[in-house]
């Protein structure tokens, strides 16, 4: 079990990034050092990869530089996942049916086929 607290707090600490990983399976995306801690610590790449599809399969989404995306954990193990254009207007949204995602809301910044932690921007 992952303490949420830590990790919030561990998360914290990324501002900027010295180095970038390239994605897998979207070579034209890269994500920083706190999006791959993050990933690592909550064992989150499947979430790295939602993010990196729907820059290749989203028109709205492609569209968008700026991109704040939002993951929100209901009690239940659902969730939900976002994408506006960082004033409100929602260009994406999926539904989970399940996740085991350790805490209960992250956001990450998709800007110009980088992801990165808030704190990194």
């Amino acid at each position: 079990m992952i303490d949420t607290e830590n990790l919030s707090r561990e998360l914290m600490h990324f501002t900027g990034s010295e180095s970038y990983f390239r994605h897998g399976i979207v070579r034209e995306v890269v994500f920083t050092e706190g999006a791959k801690f993050l990933a690592d610590r909550a064992g989150a790449y499947w979430l790295l990869d939602e993010i990196a599809l729907c820059q290749r399969y989203e028109e709205r989404v492609a569209a968008e530089e700026f991109q704040l995306w939002t993951l929100a954990v209901n009690l239940d193990q659902t969730g939900i996942i976002t994408c506006d254009d960082g004033n409100g207007q929602v260009v994406y949204t999926k539904r989970l049916e399940y996740t085991d995602f350790p805490m209960s809301e992250i956001k990450l910044y998709c800007i110009n086929n980088t992801i990165l932690l808030p704190s990194e921007y």
